[in-house]
């Protein structure tokens, strides 16, 4: 019965997915995708380069980029990868100035969620806390 599953490429999949965040969109989500640019509402969290709060080496994102302090970068949850947002992505969020880029992903665990890389300071993180933003980043029509 669902012998075509195996049919189905990565792109087809990446689309399926797409397809289901634009109607989430239409029916009150935060998906939006005009002129090749996709805005998402997603839930942020800070993190630090702090041993306790990872496993292996704090300093090095899952793609092997080196994280140090005063680096502008985000981890992102994998079903943001699935919808298109790449590792070295650049991404702007909504009340945070500049361009942040795709460094390092989170646990699979969570969804429509990033954590925003804050050095070594942990107060910055912990004031930062858990809320709401709209991040933006370019769409690539495959």
């Amino acid at each position: 019965m669902f012998a075509c599953y195996r049919q189905w490429t990565a792109r087809s999949l990446k689309a399926l997915l797409l397809l289901l965040c634009l109607l989430g969109s239409a029916s009150g989500g935060a998906t939006d995708r005009s002129d090749g640019e996709v805005k998402l509402k997603v839930t942020a969290t800070a993190y630090n380069s702090l041993p306790a709060q990872t496993t292996g080496n704090p300093a090095v994102g899952a793609w092997g980029d080196r994280l140090k302090p005063g680096v502008k970068a985000i981890a992102v949850s994998r079903d943001l990868l699935a919808m298109g947002l790449e590792p070295g992505a650049e991404v702007t969020i909504e009340g945070l100035p500049g361009r942040f880029r795709v460094m390092d992903k989170m646990h699979r665990r969570w969804q429509r969620k990033i954590d925003i890389y804050m050095g070594n300071d942990r107060d910055a993180a912990l004031e930062w806390g858990k809320r709401p933003v709209v991040i933006r980043w370019s769409g690539q029509d495959s």
